[in-house]
């Protein structure tokens, strides 16, 4: 091993304390390695130093003019003495803060801000309670109130452009600068409009480093921060695991902020800053157990829902079997009460049909990445492939909508000269951003990757060594892509030959490239093939197992991969650990004390048409709604009704809980302890900031209650208990504990053992399963393709603003102003053809059924195709796409669906 050389370092005297840095070292960071603060409004750690507030002035003995310089801009020299608050220094800041104030709107006491302001924390430090300097100031009566979440106010603006550095330079949106001069000047959103009217999209991070009131939430006219606590947690929406902090007053979540996390550092999204935690609070959560008698849902107490649950279900048990039982647990749900609730499907009722919502959106991934990997997981972090690489190839993925604080680092990498190649049969909005945007036709991902590989083999870019070290199936690969040259890859994905060989040469060529993809590879009838050819060309060209570059599924859901990890699949126990290995079971069946069923397990998929057929007699479904989720939904519907017995357990009444016999009331996240693990593998904790309202109750103590009245016993003080269940049993977990939790980077599995950090990049030197397998994949159309009748190829997302089925974000009134109905996005050309305007309400059918909805008129999408989201109940897509699947992963194809367009008579301008 190479030594590496000695960091150069300076040492210098900083208030007559010697401090010894690395050269290059601002001098306010170096007055921080010893405890001494330098005030600062416009600095932002994430960003190179500005120096505008001139808060931070120091004086350097001997130093040139005076000896005043900024200290977040000059750094440290061998020698030098620092004075940080002496007269001249304190003389300097009191006259940059009169400046400020002379400038600016006293009104503290009904300041929302007020106890949480640098420049009113800063006045009082150096004596100034108003100006000495008179005449024009900023004029008044300038509130810009109009973005549903925070308010602007120039009045108290000082300047600082904190603002806009934060939107241009780490949310890569660009919507704030400087406008006009002198007295008149401002910080306005682009072409100086309303901010409703720009494009802000309300993320937020503006406001949570607005040194003073200029910026402030609306919200907080209802507290003083002094009057909260504050209580560190995971966000409750997508996979990306930002951390942040809810601001409690009496019980109550009032407000939250980015915290320091390594998925986020100190951003969030719109649902973050604004959505995480309404819902909490809201006034129709579910207070009190319900049993459906005659038609109609009456209160009862805990001890008589547990009762009847346990005896319907060991009742049906007794006399149907285990398997006419199942479970579908919870992805938004922590990994505790995931591993609980298949323990208790496995234990009390006997079976394996145990499922989560993996399986209708990245169980394609586990399958896949299994197979050719050896681990169904993302291969590298969030920071790791977005910081430093040269090429990010995004196939079938839309993070800044889906993910949206990964979308904003690839945008950051794109700024600092990464080249994007976007793989989407969408023009999503980082093709802006992009180098090249491929749009493939929907279904075709297997074929556009065949495409990518022929051109690597024919210009000889392959990783020769890497394929002969640590691969197999290389021949086979190698003679099935020598078919997919690119004039046929171009027809079939309709896109053009030149486009394709320019992206396979920028991926190959590049030293660090991840592949990074979503659903839009994972829902197809050949999802798990698709996920597979990611690997091929990872492997192909030996990126894996290297930093910058793997194979990166963004997982949907906020614990998406912990349900799978904790085992809520028919197929294994916690670890992926098989339910088909005898000794396996055998394990299990030790640890728990209790026969294991050998039968595999039918998914969600498969369970719900066993009901219909009356096969499945009873199932618990764990904060899931598959009667908004699930495709071609009226057989969904039909599968519920002829079930014996439904019991629902929910934070609110879904349109699922309205068929049950039972609806229980379960805890948010807000109101438990526990982990989530991201998307990158990364286990973080949640914590408990307020109280379950009523008699809701924390989830996997239900469970425990049930599966100890149907015979088999569980009780557990504390979810940090099931943790260590969990880590007893599950290899890749058994170096996690709450105590090494508390760190604040969490733990990546694998971490096998106490001493072990945690597996940042997997594959490192050998692949989990030894070696890496090619998997020769020919291209299979999608099982529904557009005809006469229905001429429109179809597609399914997420949008910025909603998260899955709205039961969370649909109960923030300020999501709900931006964005309220369902809508579907048609090729401005393809609108003229069928007569159709923007926001002209449209009736949209296919094979399965009709559903109105609102028109959605531009360029997004090719003229052949549209597209939908699944978030709204009023025009919900669900009742319409189609339940084919995946034969390997089980998943539905919510990519492809052919549908036809009518315009009807009554017409709603559209809300944005």
């Amino acid at each position: 091993m190479m030594s590496t050389a000695p960091t150069a370092t300076v040492t210098l005297s900083i208030d007559d304390q010697e401090v010894t840095v690395p050269k290059g070292t601002t001098l306010l960071n170096a007055a921080k390695e010893i405890g001494i603060e330098i005030p600062t409004m416009c600095h932002l750690k994430e960003l190179a130093p500005d120096g505008s507030c001139r808060m931070c002035v120091v004086e350097v003995e001997g130093g040139r003019k005076g000896g005043l310089v900024t200290a977040c801009t000059a750094h440290a020299q061998e020698g030098m003495i620092i004075h940080t608050n002496n007269k001249k220094v304190a003389d300097s800041r009191r006259f940059v803060l009169d400046l400020l104030l002379s400038n600016h709107k006293l009104e503290c006491f009904s300041c929302a801000q007020n106890g949480d302001c640098k420049l009113q924390d800063y006045s009082m430090v150096y004596g100034l309670t108003d100006t000495s300097f008179s005449g024009k100031r900023q004029a008044p009566n300038q509130i810009d109130d109009t973005n549903p979440f925070f308010t602007y106010d120039p009045e108290k603006c000082i300047m600082c452009r904190a603002c806009a550095r934060v939107c241009q330079l780490r949310q890569g949106r660009d919507v704030i600068s400087i406008s006009n001069r002198g007295f008149d000047t401002k910080m306005l959103p682009c072409f100086g409009e309303d901010w409703k009217l720009s494009g802000c999209e309300s993320c937020g991070n503006c406001v949570s480093v607005c040194p003073t009131g200029a910026l402030s939430v609306k919200d907080s006219v209802n507290f003083r921060k002094w009057e909260t606590s504050k209580v560190k947690t995971t966000c409750p929406h997508c996979g990306t695991g930002c951390q942040v902090n809810l601001l409690v007053k009496n019980n109550v979540i009032v407000g939250a902020e980015p915290a320091n996390g390594p998925a986020n550092k100190n951003m969030l999204c719109v649902k973050g800053k604004f959505a995480s935690y309404k819902f909490v609070a809201s006034g129709d959560r579910l207070q009190t157990p319900l049993i459906k008698r005659e038609g109609k849902f009456e209160e009862a107490s805990w001890d008589e829902a547990l009762e009847l649950v346990s005896k319907k279900f060991k009742y049906l048990k007794n006399n149907y079997g285990p398997d006419s039982l199942a479970g579908f647990s919870c992805s938004r749900s922590t990994n505790e009460d995931n591993f609980i609730f298949e323990k208790m499907v496995r234990t009390a009722f006997g079976s394996n049909n145990v499922d989560n919502c993996a399986r209708v959106c990245h169980s394609a991934s586990v399958h896949g990445l299994a197979n050719t990997l050896g681990s169904g997981a993302m291969t590298n972090t969030i920071e790791d492939i977005t910081t430093d690489v040269d090429v990010i190839m995004l196939v079938g993925s839309n993070p800044t909508e889906a993910h949206p604080v990964i979308g904003l680092q690839i945008r950051q990498a794109v700024q600092n000269g990464t080249k994007l190649i976007v793989v989407d049969p969408r023009k999503i909005d980082l093709v802006k951003n992009s180098e090249l945007h491929l749009q493939v036709k929907a279904g075709t991902n297997v074929a556009f990757a065949n495409g990518i590989m022929n051109v690597i083999l024919n210009e000889g870019l392959e990783d020769e060594k890497f394929i002969q070290e640590r691969t197999e199936g290389y021949e086979e690969l190698k003679e099935l892509v020598a078919d997919y040259t690119p004039d046929v890859v171009a027809k079939i994905c309709e896109i053009e030959e030149e486009d394709l060989i320019r992206a396979a040469r920028l991926y190959a060529n590049a030293k660090k490239a991840p592949i990074i993809y979503c659903l839009g590879v994972t829902e197809h009838s050949t999802g798990t093939k698709g996920v597979m050819s990611m690997s091929n060309m990872a492997m192909l060209v030996g990126k894996l197992g290297r930093p910058g570059c793997g194979v990166n599924p963004l997982r949907g859901q906020n614990n998406v991969q912990g349900a799978c990890d904790m085992g809520c699949s028919p197929f294994d126990f916690p670890d992926y650990q098989k339910v088909a290995n005898e000794k396996i079971r055998q394990k299990f069946k030790k640890a728990w004390q209790t026969p294991l069923s050998s039968n595999t397990g039918m998914t969600s998929t498969q369970v719900l048409p066993a009901a219909t057929k009356g096969d499945v007699k009873g199932l618990y479904i764990f904060g899931e709604d598959p009667v908004v989720t699930d495709p071609d939904v009226s057989h969904v519907r039909d599968a519920l009704k002829k079930l014996d017995f439904l019991v629902v357990q929910e934070l609110f009444m879904t349109e699922t809980a309205k068929y049950a016999d039972v609806v229980l009331p379960g805890a948010a996240f807000a109101e438990k302890d526990g982990t989530f693990t991201n998307t990158e593998r990364r286990i973080q904790r949640i914590r408990k900031a307020v109280d379950a309202p009523g008699a809701a109750r924390e989830d996997y103590k239900v469970f425990c209650d049930i599966a100890s009245k149907m015979g088999y016993p569980m009780h557990y003080e504390h979810p940090s208990e099931i943790m260590d269940e969990i880590a007893y049993l599950v290899p890749n977990f058994a170096g996690v504990n709450y105590k090494r939790l508390k760190q604040e980077n969490g733990l990546q599995w694998p971490c096998k053992s106490l001493d072990d950090p945690g597996t940042p990049i997997m594959h490192v030197g050998e692949f989990a399963r030894g070696k890496g397998l090619f998997k020769a994949i020919p291209y299979q159309p999608a099982q529904e393709l557009p005809d006469n009748k229905y001429p429109y190829l179809m597609s399914t997302g997420r949008m910025l603003y909603h998260y899955n089925t709205r039961s969370m974000t649909g109960r923030t009134p300020g999501i709900n102003e931006i964005s309220n109905k369902s809508y579907i996005e048609v090729n401005a050309e393809s609108a003229t053809q069928l007569g159709i305007n923007h926001g002209d309400k449209v009736k949209v059918s296919s094979r399965r059924g009709s559903i109105e909805t609102f028109a959605k008129v531009g360029d997004r999408v090719r003229e052949d195709s549209v597209f939908m989201t699944f978030h709204f109940q009023d025009g919900n897509v669900n009742e319409i796409t189609n339940a084919v699947y995946d034969d390997i992963a089980i998943i539905p194809e919510y990519k492809v669906c052919a549908v036809s367009i009518e315009p009807l008579k009554n017409k709603v301008s559209e809300s944005r």
